[in-house]
């Protein structure tokens, strides 16, 4: 049996929170004279990337490091009040993360989120204490689809890269975790099945896979 561990994306991975980063940002862009936030752009240039490289890519010609930290603090508490009262784990994550603690899988949280948006949505879950590691945003020096974030994370977990396994729901986040050389499992919060290409297998939910489901990705590739 193949000793493996679960590394998880947190935005539209653990929760699907998007809806509300999209409204955040949209608003934010539309309060300070910005290009228009479109379902399009957000999906390609601001989801699943760390805000601030997002300010500096859309703020910087026009405000300095500290003015844009305090702009992008702006987004993070209209995003907070508006999500906080709808927070939930997407359908079967829980039991998915009891399963694979029951089966010895160590697990992560590796979100290009920050510290703090990364604990407000474990802390208000009651999650936290379920993971092995939590790699965030400040860890890494490049952004996905550089899969720096994944590798971290599975040297902390102790676990080599080909027995890892991912959940991501981002293009990005599905390029740097093959770039990283681990097993892929795209959730359809955000793209759809045929958009979340090459993985290994696509859900809706996790009441959709199952532990054993998992640990026969790395049982069938030792025996081809």
């Amino acid at each position: 049996m193949i000793k493996y561990a679960a590394i998880f994306d947190m935005d539209g991975t653990l929760v699907d929170n998007n809806p509300y980063h999209y409204q955040a940002w949209k608003e934010l862009f539309d309060q300070y004279n910005r290009i228009e936030v479109t379902p399009d752009l957000f999906n390609e240039k601001i989801s699943g990337v760390p805000g601030m490289v997002t300010m500096r890519n859309f703020f910087g010609d026009d405000y300095d490091e500290e003015q844009m930290k305090a702009i992008f603090q702006e987004k993070t508490i209209r995003y907070r009040e508006i999500y906080e009262p709808s927070m939930a784990p997407i359908s079967g994550l829980e039991r998915l993360l009891q399963e694979l603690k029951n089966a010895g899988v160590k697990l992560a949280v590796a979100s290009s989120a920050t510290t703090s948006n990364i604990d407000f949505v474990l802390n208000n879950l009651s999650m936290k204490s379920m993971f092995d590691v939590i790699v965030d945003g400040l860890r890494v020096s490049k952004p996905k689809p550089n899969p720096q974030i994944f590798l971290k994370a599975a040297d902390d977990l102790g676990i080599k890269p080909e027995h890892c396994i991912v959940f991501e729901d981002s293009l990005s986040g599905i390029k740097a975790a093959n770039a990283a050389g681990m097993k892929v499992i795209g959730i359809t919060t955000s793209h759809t099945a045929d958009e979340l290409q090459p993985v290994d297998r696509v859900i809706n939910d996790y009441a959709e896979i199952t532990e054993q489901e998992l640990a026969a990705l790395f049982e069938k590739e030792k025996h081809e």
